[in-house]
């Protein structure tokens, strides 16, 4: 007996009178290769979080604030440098007509100058409820207004570097109530898009705004009934 490497199947034991050729006649079970890897203690959530020793607010940019914070490594004790973006709680609504139609926005986006389409969204004022907000930029960004607001559920925008939430809602049997009506700086136009067309527009490339993809997942989960009536109450929210 012998083994031979052949690149189809890896490392295989044949008698002296086989070839490599015919194996391809037989049914060959070959065991994967076989990985050691030296064993992980287990650490808890708590061990990893590494403990904040000064921080120092590097920026005002009016709807956000740049924080440096200087923070000790758990597991060594070195200290080192890093940069959040603290932020107001953020809101999107998915807003249906009784035709299952979703009320989107396009809008010209400075960060990466195009012109997205969206779903209505943005901050969570002091002392507002995330659901009035959502309510609130609704009526505000397409002049729709809702028989009936979902909460869906909430999610992170990006926790390497922002300390704030989103939260999604749907709006249901929206109806135009009143004209659009923009801050200075705001400029959008209302489209009316069918909900089946959605994924397709997700697929595509047209939707790419990662917190509408985010919402629009929200709504089918709950679609699929694997988020309750009302959403996921968290903090009481």
């Amino acid at each position: 007996m012998r083994e031979t490497k052949i690149p189809k199947y890896g490392n295989i034991t044949m008698s002296d009178t086989e070839t490599p050729e015919s194996i391809d006649d037989k049914t060959i079970t070959a065991s994967p290769p076989q990985r050691t890897a030296a064993a992980q203690p287990h650490v808890t959530a708590s061990q990893m979080i590494w403990e904040r020793i000064e921080s120092e607010r590097t920026a005002d940019c009016r709807v956000f604030q740049v924080w440096r914070d200087r923070s000790r490594n758990p597991r060594h004790g070195g200290t080192h440098d890093f940069y959040r973006i603290e932020a107001p709680d953020w809101v999107n609504i998915v807003p249906l007509t009784s035709n299952n139609e979703v009320v989107m926005i396009e809008q010209y986006r400075h960060g990466t100058g195009e012109v997205t389409l969206e779903i209505p969204g943005g901050m969570v004022d002091d002392g507002e409820s995330p659901s009035d907000a959502a309510a609130r930029e609704l009526l505000e960004e397409t002049g729709y207004a809702p028989r009936e607001v979902v909460r869906l559920g909430r999610a992170r925008p990006n926790p390497a570097l922002q300390t704030n939430w989103i939260y999604s809602f749907l709006a249901r049997d929206v109806q135009l109530t009143k004209a659009p009506c923009f801050d200075a700086t705001e400029h959008a136009t209302v489209r009316l898009v069918p909900l089946a067309e959605i994924p397709g527009l997700i697929a595509d490339g047209t939707i790419s705004h990662a917190l509408v993809v985010v919402g629009f997942y929200w709504l089918s989960l709950y679609e699929r009934g694997v988020i309750p009536v009302g959403g996921p109450v968290v903090d009481g929210r």
